[in-house]
């Protein structure tokens, strides 16, 4: 940013927020957007939700931070939650998803160390993954234009095309730890794994002693109409990273995972001075206050239709524009025929605001609170968007 004192690293859009009010975002102009960004699946309740600013601000009147090395109430009751709610035993919190991520790479390696075979340290991933920032988790991820003047690759990992069975088959062998895939691929362009394929993944991992970590940093917590993605194959994990919409726009993350992959994390062998503090657990404890509550996830999956059919509308409409919906839930996109930074400016000076992804989609991620009436303002404004830029 020319004249700023910030590193480089970001292509903003030049355009300040001032402030929120549930799915929209108002500008230091007073412009309003239309917010289906979610701060990329960040904001699962919308911007400043009541009932998390008043937990929040309870919090924050109380107590800041200790560190662990004291109880911190709060980690032990959303722990819990968690725990009754998933398949896991076991919670890490952390401040991210990348740090999620690192503590299940670290998770699933010390799980074979304490078992007998240090060897087995192999992690088997996805092209198209996106598992962070941090040098393992760029590794993981194996995108080379993140990999790109940051050194050797971090050793460990080995990559397979997405959906090639034959190839994730020849992959796992002695040295193999784990395989960790995204339920639905979000950077790489949003791509659901199949409930079958999820299932070849358990069995395959059972066969051969691997564990399977599951990354639902940008599909958890609703996001897919169930709590998290990988229920709607009725498979379990023996890990699994989270962040995102678990703080619903705090900085949150967590490792989950079941007894005994967790057996080898004892004390002094992971740890984090930030994660888990009375602010951010107040907040995500308020976080499932809300998802949790009876019929919540059911109102996710009714909007989640009404918005994929709109989305097949216009798509049907500018075919010269888009040409698929793709995703679960209210974890959506829209594949474009003409480069999707194209499309997505239109959508800006519509004032809807999306997310671009690989595969040339455009990424809807919208609050799981967003009404009917703004998905299909939404819809409108795409279908605005889309005739703007067809050719007749």
């Amino acid at each position: 940013m020319p004249g700023s004192a910030l590193f480089d690293t970001y292509a903003r859009i030049p355009v300040s927020p001032e402030r929120g009010e549930g799915s929209w975002l108002i500008m230091s102009d007073g412009d309003r957007y239309l917010d289906f960004s979610g701060g990329i699946a960040v904001n699962s309740l919308g911007h400043c939700h009541p009932h998390l600013v008043a937990a929040l601000t309870e919090q924050a009147g109380k107590l800041w931070h200790t560190s662990n090395l004291f109880e911190v109430p709060g980690q032990r009751r959303l722990a819990e939650r968690l725990a009754e709610h998933t398949f896991a035993d076991r919670v890490f919190f952390t401040n991210s998803g990348a740090e999620a991520l690192e503590c299940a790479i670290k998770t699933a390696r010390r799980y074979h160390y304490q078992k007998g075979a240090p060897e087995r340290i192999d992690i088997i991933t996805f092209e198209g993954a996106f598992h962070g920032r941090t040098l393992a988790t760029i590794a993981a991820g194996g995108q080379a234009k993140y990999l790109e003047g940051f050194g050797p690759k971090a050793p460990g990992f080995i990559q397979v095309p997405f959906g090639d069975r034959e190839a994730l088959l020849a992959a796992v062998g002695d040295t193999t730890a784990a395989i960790l895939i995204e339920p639905v691929q979000g950077e790489g362009g949003i791509r659901p794994v199949s409930g079958e394929a999820m299932r070849d993944l358990r069995e395959l991992c059972d066969r051969t002693g691997a564990l399977l970590i599951l990354d639902e940093v940008q599909s958890g917590v609703g996001r897919t109409g169930r709590l998290f993605a990988h229920e709607w194959s009725d498979v379990t994990p023996d890990i699994m990273a989270i962040a995102k919409g678990i703080g619903g726009g705090f900085p949150v993350g967590a490792c989950l995972a079941t007894e005994d992959a967790a057996s080898g994390m004892v004390a002094g062998t992971h740890g984090t001075t930030f994660g888990g503090n009375p602010l951010a657990m107040a907040v995500a404890n308020a976080v499932l206050d809300v998802v949790l509550e009876d019929g919540f996830l059911d109102e996710v999956s009714r909007k989640a239709l009404l918005f994929k059919q709109g989305l097949a509308s216009v798509v049907d409409e500018f075919p010269d524009v888009l040409s698929e919906v793709r995703g679960s839930g209210l974890m959506l996109g829209v594949k474009c025929v003409m480069p999707n930074a194209t499309v997505n400016a239109a959508l800006r000076a519509a004032k809807l605001l999306a997310v671009p992804a690989g595969d040339n989609v455009l990424r809807f991620l919208p609050p799981l609170t967003a009404t009917d009436d703004e998905i299909r303002l939404a819809v409108d404004w795409l279908r605005e968007a889309s005739a703007s830029l067809s050719t007749p």
